[in-house]
């Protein structure tokens, strides 16, 4: 899965650590997410969603052919 996070992140001159304070989940975390090593869970991805006052399929789009990998 593919995401905006990290471009959010710095458009709204957010760093990790602020970001995963507001979310109330790591830094790690955050990290593990714009590098596309982990896909947030449902409501995690709404929480975001939200934060950024934008739709998820904005933030986050599901590649199939990387998938196939």
């Amino acid at each position: 899965m593919q995401n905006k996070l990290r471009v959010l992140r710095a458009i709204h001159n957010l760093t990790q650590e602020e970001l995963a304070d507001k979310l109330g989940i790591t830094r790690q975390t955050v990290i593990a997410i714009e590098w596309g090593k982990y896909s947030p869970s449902l409501e995690l991805a709404f929480k975001i969603a939200s934060l950024f006052k934008a739709p998820i399929e904005e933030i986050f789009t599901y590649n199939t052919e990387q998938e196939r990998q």
